[in-house]
């Protein structure tokens, strides 16, 4: 990899005692920078669908255009993930994910200068692109931090930083924007965030132990599995083929794990994504009320997440299991939204955060088994993969039900065109949970 964003070198093995000081005070500064660095690009990445009602008004946007904007940066995203997750394995994750998080404030500054349909298409394309330097640099660190038989915990606990950053940024969007005049506001304010979030991962953010003087956790945590106590620990950088094709695209699972992420994504953000307009349409709710639904969503997966991960490791890491299982009151919330006569905002309210607190432990699960199945060199990759599948869901969710919401709504009216949408996403909802069930009996590599 070029320049400066180059893997940091392994230098001399610090003293034993040394060793014993410094592990766990820098395992717990790359959980909390990675934690509050991914949340920070939260706030640069999920604030179009809170100001959307704001936007159609303000610029005479339709659904179909803020659903094009919507797939626009999924798909990119999905792309940029895969991508940039392999350039993030071979790279510095202290200056890949501190140069992303700028380069995104960036896209934020401009779309909000800007009043054009096409200047804010292509701006979150790029926006897209840039948000693939967030995931990816975190899993390389969560990687080479923390061992195998505490993952379930530890990458769980840094998992909710989607949550904190998801909720907080439908928060700062809403009331930036309704406080300081104006839609684009909700673009000014967080990328003024990320701004400094960007500099706090500069100070904080470390690449690998070895290159602070210290063991690889294996030998630190005596967690070798017992291909690598027969072989040793592979800490060689590998190369793309090996990354692309030996850890991905030959990798069954690999693939069915994508396929299902593809669905599952479809459940986690047809409520983020399109609820602040739903409940303001059909529900007349509040930009600050749109605000604090996505809140209640996107922190309704805080314990959950936490909680099924420490159980996924105490049941010797049956993580399919605990997805599958996760997946049925998800069909439940999304079945008692569709059937729920309208006017209940307060019941919505409360599936919202059945929905978060069921699917958000699927999204990391899904992850984990990947990281599970394949080597600690290529997380970035294979998860980057299943990330794309997931936002191809993401995409066509955005763009599929932007259309959908702008024909019904001329043929029939609004509430029933956010049934159909309801009972698309549904019918998702129930496809991801079937091929979870083929992920019921897998468990870690030996």
């Amino acid at each position: 990899m070029f320049g400066w964003f180059a893997p940091a070198p392994h230098v001399e093995r610090l003293p034993d005692e040394e060793v014993k000081r410094r592990y766990p005070r820098l395992r717990w500064q790359i959980l909390e920078a990675t934690f509050i660095g991914y949340a920070t690009y939260y706030l640069v990445r999920n604030n179009v669908g809170v100001v959307a009602g704001e936007m159609k008004h303000a610029l005479g946007y339709d659904d179909a255009n803020i659903g094009n904007i919507l797939a626009a940066t999924a798909i990119s995203y999905g792309v940029g993930k895969f991508f940039m997750g392999a350039l993030s394995d071979k790279s510095n994750p202290r200056v890949f994910m501190s140069v992303g998080l700028m380069l995104t404030a960036f896209c934020n500054f401009a779309f909000g200068a800007s009043a054009d349909y096409s200047t804010h298409f292509y701006l979150w394309i790029l926006n897209g692109l840039f948000q693939g330097m967030g995931w990816s640099p975190c899993g390389r660190s969560m990687g080479h931090w923390f061992s195998e038989k505490e993952r379930g915990l530890t990458f769980s606990t840094w998992n909710t930083s989607h949550n904190v950053g998801g909720g907080i940024a439908g928060v700062i969007a809403a009331e930036s924007a309704s406080r300081l005049g104006g839609w684009e506001y909700a673009f000014y304010v967080p990328g003024v965030l990320a701004l400094i979030g960007a500099v706090y991962l500069l100070l904080r953010l470390r690449d690998t132990p070895q290159s602070c003087g210290l063991p690889p956790i294996e030998e630190y945590r005596d967690d070798y599995t017992e291909h690598e106590r027969v072989h040793g620990v592979n800490e060689r950088e590998l190369s793309f083929y090996e990354l692309f094709v030996h850890n991905v695209l030959t990798h069954k699972w690999i693939w069915l794990l994508a396929i299902a992420n593809f669905f599952a994504y479809i459940t986690r953000y047809a409520m983020i994504d399109w609820g602040p307009l739903y409940l303001k349409e059909v529900k007349g709710a509040t930009l600050s009320e749109g605000g604090i639904a996505v809140l209640l969503l996107e922190w309704g997966g805080i314990p959950s997440t936490i909680f099924l991960g420490w159980v996924s490791d105490k049941m010797g890491g049956r993580r399919g299991k605990i997805a599958a299982l996760c997946m049925i009151p998800i069909i439940a919330a999304y079945a008692a939204i569709y059937l729920m006569p309208k006017g209940h905002i307060n019941f919505d309210m409360a599936m919202l955060v059945v929905i978060g607190f069921f699917i958000y432990p699927v999204i990391n699960l899904i992850t984990i088994i990947a990281l599970d199945l394949t080597s600690k060199k290529a997380i970035g990759t294979a998860a980057g993969f299943i990330g794309l599948l997931g936002y191809l869901g993401r995409t066509t969710h955005a763009k599929g039900f932007g259309s959908v919401l702008k024909h019904y709504k001329e043929v029939y009216d609004t509430p029933t065109a956010w049934n159909i949408v309801i009972a698309l996403t549904l019918i998702s909802t129930i496809i991801a949970f079937v091929l979870l069930l083929f992920t019921w009996k897998v468990k870690p590599r030996a």
